[in-house]
């Protein structure tokens, strides 16, 4: 019963700090061109290969 006093107000502040850095990644913008990221890795970049 100890435990529990301990552990989840630990539970909830580490809920809490997940959810305000999901807020400040979407208000970075992160979150706004998934697509682009995903297409980028098929694209061919001419100037990256060894000559």
């Amino acid at each position: 019963m100890n435990g529990l006093v301990v552990l989840i107000p630990v539970a909830l502040g580490l809920g809490l700090l997940g959810l305000v850095t999901f807020f400040w990644a979407l208000k970075r913008g992160q979150f706004e061109d998934l697509d682009g990221a995903a297409a980028r890795i098929l694209i061919d970049d001419e100037e990256d290969r060894p000559a």
